[in-house]
């Protein structure tokens, strides 16, 4: 670079940091004032008012001031939040205010426009000349996709055209430039090489300054209906939809806040870890939450519900147990596409027959019989959808819950009610029946008037006894509030008997095919049946069944819709099954969706193909909404461990390695366990001198990673963190974690605590070995004291290096 250009760019930075300190200045006292401006008129807002009701313009004027208060004090408040982001962005930019340059020159054209890019907008104080603009701009795009030359953006007035005469990267710190760099077809190399040769942090990091082609082409995707983003492990996919996010904020900024975009992320612990990425770009965090915890919310109070996590525990380590095929077939059948269609098709059935109910009943006895209920039921126009004739069903339950209590008011135990009620429940039951004014007082008045009129009118002398009047009304309060739990069954629908619906399905081969049009079951059907029931006998549901049962209960019930969510992200893509597709689809019916995956991380049972004209996720939306992107390029690991961990899968050598260099992988062969343990011991202490802050010791299981630690706690190791599936926050230091729980998060150094084949020898666990393995930045060590898994027996040994311990 000529010593001249980097005098002029460090010219033109002093003078975008000094205009940055002025307008940061000129800030302060305005937000201080507007928070002192707003907070005043929260403590004086009665003050100001002044309550009067006695005639209705009284009514009304107190009315319209409370109203205009509330307004000024809302508009104080937006005034106060919007220049406080201001004045957050503007120090955000003081740090680094920017990271890139384009200089373009539009089609028809004399001028030459230097484009400065930064992770947001600043102006000049006239407010036309922009000094930076924000990297989520049309304009900026530029940056992103193209190498010098004829280039083209698209804005809302249209496509402009023109040429780059231009792209420049740098590195900024302190008011200085520490790099420069003119780039060509990427972002460049260099700079990539600096930001990924750091150590791992406890959050994911904005990788606005870094973005590649083809993950701006995910940020930017505006048009599908469904994203489906395919990407190696480390190829930044997830880092590519944060910024996504960051994006949609941006230019939907009118019309779309954080609170309608949701993520389904793999586990508590990885929203720490990716909570700070939306903040950094000044951007307040969507919703995040697993799949799991959506099922609680709705099954929890049911069943008890085993996790995804659960599930892969007993697929992983009860190989032996007999009934261990049956429930590997039950897992993937019931999380198929065809058990998908059962439920639909079984659903038909059960307009024409074969519905379960279970009666209303109070005190002991029947008032509406399941028999009763399904007679209705099906006495329903059959062409009536099953969710409108549930609702007729409802309503007329509804109806006879209401001729059922006015006829219970009369009955024995009503009585014994009055009887023996305290004078605290006596008080309490006429103030239920005095909150209904509308209905019970003017009635109650009503009547007493009508009473003393005609009295009057037949000249009669005595009191009237209202004492008959108060029993009816406490007669009329007591049944309502003992009928209350019925009606409020009735509106949540319990009255259908939705378990034994589902265990309905379960039953001999014959019944099933009849129900569901299927006339070949999976293999193991009569022990997958057996399992089910079992299992529903006992108010629990597998993992595999909690989604199907969701489903069934939504097409019989009717769907659950959230209208106010428009973006849903769902990362390790995967893992999900069609039916929580499907049902992710129908809860939130106006909302996009961007799936991030890779399918060579398919650790579980019930994987989905996400990529290539045969994943099932194309027909959710359809192929003309749907797009579909693959990141093939690696950019976590060094070029040695990919290469070393790219053999693992079938198809990985379309994985390609970014050109950053480090050590190969190393394997170390112990004699014994305690050689083992030692030598991991060991290889922690010297990292850690190393300055390695953050490292993970991975286990195959949960149960491994608690022998793990307490070996390694015993062998004098400190600072050990024992991560769980509850563990809920991402942190620096050396962790010992199940495989599984590591996925979608980064480690400087990762040691396999045993890659033995008496570990990792089915071909169903190749993946999740190179999950484990995918982790590592920097170095990667694998240890065992055993023959070596044959995975990588059958790698080239040029990829690794080997040490042998002796005693």
């Amino acid at each position: 670079m000529d010593f001249n250009d980097w005098e002029q760019e460090q010219k033109w930075l002093d003078l975008v940091t000094e205009k940055l300190r002025s307008r940061i200045i000129e800030l302060e006292p305005e937000v201080d004032q507007l928070y002192g401006q707003a907070s005043d008129i929260r403590k004086r807002f009665w003050e100001e008012v002044t309550i009067n009701t006695s005639t209705d313009e009284d009514f009304e004027e107190t009315f319209f001031t409370i109203k205009q208060q509330a307004a000024l004090l809302s508009e104080r408040e937006r005034i106060h939040t919007l220049r406080k982001q201001q004045w957050k962005n503007l120090n955000r930019l003081l740090v680094s205010p920017y990271f890139g340059r384009i200089d373009f020159q539009e089609d028809g054209e004399n001028t030459r426009e230097q484009i400065y890019i930064g992770v947001s907008s600043f102006a000049d104080t006239d407010g036309m000349n922009f000094l930076i603009y924000d990297w989520r701009t049309p304009i900026a795009s530029l940056y992103y996709d193209y190498s010098p030359g004829s280039v083209a953006f698209t804005t809302p007035g249209g496509q402009i055209t023109g040429k780059m005469l231009l792209k420049r990267q740098y590195q900024i710190r302190d008011g200085k430039v520490q790099n420069l760099f003119d780039s060509s077809i990427t972002i460049g190399d260099e700079l990539l090489q600096q930001v990924l040769g750091q150590g791992a942090n406890t959050q994911m990091k904005s990788i606005v300054a870094t973005i590649q082609k083809e993950q701006n082409a995910i940020i930017r995707n505006d048009t599908s209906k469904m994203l489906i983003v395919q990407g190696a492990a480390g190829s930044g996919k997830t880092s590519a939809a944060l910024q996504r996010v960051a994006y949609l904020l941006y230019k939907h900024r009118e019309h779309l806040t954080a609170d309608q975009i949701v993520l389904f992320s793999p586990n508590p612990m990885f929203n720490s870890y990716v909570s700070t990425v939306l903040p950094e770009l000044g951007e307040e965090n969507m919703q995040q939450a697993t799949f799991q915890e959506y099922l609680e919310y709705w099954l929890g109070s049911t069943f008890r519900l085993e996790d995804p996590f659960d599930q892969l525990e007993y697929v992983l380590t009860a190989e032996s147990a007999p009934a261990y095929e049956s429930r590997l077939s039950g897992i993937q059948y019931k999380s198929s596409e065809d058990f998908l269609k059962v439920l639909k098709t079984y659903a038909s059935w059960l307009a024409q027959e074969g519905m379960l109910f279970h009666s209303i009943r109070f005190q002991d006895r029947d008032l509406i019989s399941g028999d009763q209920i399904k007679a209705q039921f099906y006495s329903y126009d059959a062409s009536i959808r099953l969710t409108n004739r549930i609702a007729l069903l409802q309503e007329w339950l509804l109806q006879e819950l209401s001729l059922i209590e006015r006829k219970e008011r009369y009955a024995p135990w009503v009585q014994e009610e009055i009887n023996y009620l305290e004078n605290e429940q006596y008080a309490d039951a006429f103030q239920v029946l005095h909150k209904e004014r509308g209905l019970f007082d003017f009635a109650e008045k009503y009547a007493r008037a009508y009473e003393i009129i005609h009295k009057q009118r037949r000249g009669d002398e005595g009191d009237f006894d209202y004492a008959e009047r108060e029993e009816e009304l406490l007669r009329r309060v007591i049944v309502k509030e003992s009928f209350k739990p019925l009606r409020r069954s009735v509106k949540k629908m319990l009255f259908i008997d939705v378990q034994g619906l589902y265990k309905q399905l379960f039953q001999e081969d014959g019944m099933y095919q009849a129900m569901t049009n299927r006339f070949v079951v999976p293999a193991l059907w009569p022990e997958i049946c057996e399992q089910t029931k079992e299992k529903l006998s006992k108010q629990e549901l597998f993992y595999e069944d909690a989604a199907p049962y969701l489903y069934l209960k939504e097409l019989i019930e009717g769907a659950r819709t959230n209208t106010e969510v428009r973006h849903i992200f769902i990362d390790e893509g995967q893992d999900y099954s069609m039916f929580q597709y499907e049902f992710l689809k129908k809860l939130f019916p106006r909302a996009r969706m961007t799936v991030l995956g890779d399918f060579g991380q398919a650790i579980f049972t019930h994987a989905t193909s996400l990529h290539g004209a045969t994943s099932p996720l194309i027909g959710l939306y359809g192929e003309d909404e749907t797009s579909q992107i693959v990141l093939y390029r690696s950019y976590r690991s060094t070029r040695e461990i990919v290469e070393f961990t790219r053999p693992l899968l079938p198809n990985g050598k379309e994985i390609v390695p970014f050109e950053r260099s480090g050590s190969k992988p190393l394997l170390i062969e112990a004699g014994s366990e305690e050689m083992r343990t030692k030598r991991i011991a060991a290889d922690l202490a010297a990292l850690q001198a190393e300055g390695l802050g953050s490292i993970a010791v991975i286990t195959k299981t949960e149960a491994e990673s608690t022998e793990a630690y307490d070996r390694l706690t015993a062998h004098g190791c400190e600072g050990l963190r024992l991560i769980t599936k509850e563990t809920p926050i991402f942190e620096r230091g050396i962790m010992v974690i199940p495989s599984y729980l590591a996925k979608g998060v980064e480690f400087d150094t990762v040691m396999i605590y045993d890659a033995s084949a008496a570990l990792y020898h089915r071909e169903s666990e190749r993946k999740l070995f190179y999950t484990a393995c995918t982790r590592a930045m920097h170095r990667l060590l694998l240890y065992t004291d055993k023959e070596w898994t044959p995975y990588i027996r059958a790698l080239s040994q040029t990829l690794y290096e080997m040490e042998p311990l002796h005693e």
